[in-house]
């Protein structure tokens, strides 16, 4: 492996008087030489598998909002063509996975693959089969109807329903079959994304022997109505087990009142992300600090359970190295064993409290070591101090790569050479 050549005995080597034109050929450790010739020769074998890996967030460090930041497709283009294996680690979301990856490969001319790329919702795909102790019928979740939150028009219903979920509710869908029940929003803006119900809401004078029972709460992406997805979350919350309409009586002792019989769940905890405007914009982090500072104002001495996923969560960044994990074995033809291997990690990001903190904190189940790598391209202020210190803080994408190549042991001018041939 590269990593097991001394990074040190590499540098001298590429400090001889031999050219540099032929220091991987002749001057290069046998293992360097090795990985360098298999990028000619075909699928690396496991002696020649980098034990390292890349992660790499999105928004503020490839992207600006829909805009290339400098060098990023250098970046990528560079660890592709050394086989280096790399994911996309971000907090956002609202978008299928397959529609958001070819979006990617547009913008950045790099071919990605959903195999290497997680959203802050991706992980809600391993819920479909998910039963409730206290249901009788022990239905999963996939078979149940659940409510979901944020994003444009219809398409977070559609990543819902991409996961494996069948009975999928959204405000669009509620508000146009009852408008009263937030007046302050026009139900026309909403037909053209909005479905009929599975049952009708109930009300006190309702015949209907069904009502429109929500199982689960799934804030998807940032809601477009924060007002509208604020009071229908806490109707669902405060209904009798999730029907809609109804309300829990307020005799019940606090500690079984506050217990959630409708689990919420928030896929991204970011309070700011770095849009094309120049100052940092509240994110789903926010929707979520303006909800619970309502449900505090309401509901004093009641707490509320939810549960958020999402960087910088041990639960997103265990299911992110998982598919790391299948993805470098697909990549390098690896067998399971041989991929499960994986030493380091360099987690690239912009945000000290998600990007840094996660991979910082993070407790990885196959033994690798998260190091962190902060860029100065979007919510971090180089004014401040990081809340969460990383290893390095560094201008922009490029240099993080070059960074983490170089403690990989590989020289300075070889990674420009390198890097010049994908500009």
């Amino acid at each position: 492996m590269l990593t097991q050549a001394n990074p040190l005995l590499w540098r001298l080597a590429a400090s001889r008087s031999c050219p540099r034109s032929i220091i991987q050929q002749s001057c290069a450790p046998p293992a360097v030489r090795q990985w360098h010739r298999s990028l000619q020769t075909g699928p690396i074998n496991s002696s020649q598998t980098p034990d390292f890996a890349f992660a790499f967030d999105i928004d503020g460090v490839l992207l600006r909002s829909s805009n290339p930041l400098p060098h990023a497709r250098q970046a990528l283009t560079l660890l592709q063509r050394l086989r280096i294996p790399f994911i996309l680690l971000t907090n956002g979301g609202g978008k299928r996975e397959r529609d958001r990856v070819a979006e990617l490969s547009r913008l950045l001319s790099t071919r990605i693959s959903p195999s290497m790329f997680v959203q802050s919702h991706t992980p809600f795909a391993d819920l479909i089969d998910q039963t409730d102790e206290h249901d009788e019928t022990k239905a999963p979740l996939k078979d149940k109807t659940v409510l979901v939150c944020g994003g444009e028009g219809d398409d977070c219903r559609q990543v819902a329903e991409s996961y494996g979920f069948t009975s999928v509710v959204t405000p669009a869908d509620i508000i146009t079959s009852t408008p009263t029940l937030w007046p302050f929003t026009s139900p026309q803006s909403y037909t053209t994304h909005a479905r009929p119900l599975p049952h009708p809401i109930y009300n006190p004078s309702s015949t209907s022997p069904t009502h429109l029972t929500i199982s689960s709460i799934f804030v998807f992406a940032d809601p477009r109505d924060w007002a509208l997805d604020t009071q229908l979350i806490i109707d669902v919350l405060l209904s009798q087990r999730g029907v809609l309409g109804t309300t829990r009586s307020h005799s019940v002792p606090t500690q079984e009142y506050s217990a959630l019989n409708v689990p919420l769940y928030f896929s991204n905890p970011d309070l700011h992300w770095a849009s094309q405007y120049h100052l940092p914009r509240l994110g789903q982090g926010g929707f979520k600090a303006a909800f619970m500072g309502v449900w505090k104002e309401t509901h004093r001495g009641i707490p509320l359970a939810e549960k958020t996923i999402g960087k910088p969560s041990q639960e997103t960044y265990a299911f992110a190295e998982k598919r790391l994990v299948k993805h470098r074995q697909e990549l390098l033809g690896t067998s399971k064993g041989e991929a499960v291997g994986l030493r380091k990690v360099y987690m690239v990001g912009d945000n000290p409290l998600s990007d840094i903190q996660g991979g910082n904190t993070y407790l990885s189940p196959f033994g690798s070591v998260w190091d962190t790598i902060l860029v100065r391209t979007g919510v971090y202020n180089d004014s401040e101090t990081p809340s969460h210190q990383p290893k390095a803080t560094v201008d922009g994408v490029w240099d993080a790569v070059k960074w983490a190549l170089e403690r990989e042991g590989w020289p300075a001018d070889e990674i420009e050479r390198l890097g010049a041939k994908n500009t």
